[in-house]
């Protein structure tokens, strides 16, 4: 007797992603414009379009979701701080904070009236004058603040295209009387080692990395598993 044939197999829906909720979020983004404005302070800055969105996520065999101008590069400006201080942090650990402080500001990110108070130690590493120690700090380490931080992000991002953005870096020097007030202040305190203009090039060079998501990012060494930490060289 013959046997009845067995079942076709049943068939699994597909493996969710992320681009149904990036889509989504994009969607939620789209109808709320107008809640931010360039930088106008840096005049390369001041001509981009205000409307322009990108956003995407990587997993960790490399594939990547997006949407908007995701693949369009942007000023990377003050998010380069937390990297910054992840690099010299790995190099100098709880030295840092005899420098700059870990406290919340309570005034703007660029203000110089706290420093006055505070002999020349900013209350963190993420308003100006805290972000400037740490490149300081980091050059003095490194010989090249800006060049490390770089190749910090082209590994662990898997994206060898990230790179400065010479425009911007040149229109903030050309603006950046505020910092080098706040560099010029925290050295006659003793709190800057290297000369201002130096720790200007680097600390304006830093801020202009131009980040996008690549289509297809290389996985960088710290992927799949645990992110690796920053390493220091080996004295």
């Amino acid at each position: 007797m013959a046997s009845a044939p067995s079942p076709a197999p049943s068939s699994s829906p597909p493996p969710p992603t992320f681009q149904p909720v990036l889509e989504r979020i994009a969607e939620e983004i789209g109808r709320t414009p107008g809640r931010g404005r360039p930088a106008d302070y840096i005049p390369a800055l001041a001509a981009r379009d205000p409307r322009s969105f990108g956003m995407a996520v990587a997993e960790l065999d490399g594939t990547v979701y997006g949407v908007g101008d995701w693949r369009q590069p942007f000023s990377a400006q003050s998010v380069t701080k937390v990297f910054t201080l992840a690099l010299d942090l790995a190099r100098e650990g709880d030295e840092l904070w005899e420098h700059v402080g870990r406290e919340p500001s309570g005034n703007p990110f660029n203000s110089l009236i706290q420093l006055e108070y505070e002999n020349g130690i900013p209350r963190n590493p993420f308003i100006n004058a805290g972000a400037l120690v740490v490149t300081d700090r980091l050059h003095t380490r490194t010989g090249d603040a800006a060049g490390a931080l770089l190749d910090f992000l082209r590994t662990e991002s898997g994206n060898p295209g990230l790179t400065f953005d010479k425009e911007v870096a040149a229109s903030e020097a050309g603006r950046g009387h505020r910092n080098a007030a706040l560099a010029h202040f925290m050295a006659s305190y003793g709190n800057i080692d290297n000369p201002v203009p130096d720790l200007l090039d680097q600390y304006f060079r830093q801020c202009s990395v131009e980040a996008s998501a690549p289509t297809s990012p290389s996985p960088p060494a710290s992927w799949p598993g645990t992110a690796s930490e920053p390493t220091a060289p080996a004295s």
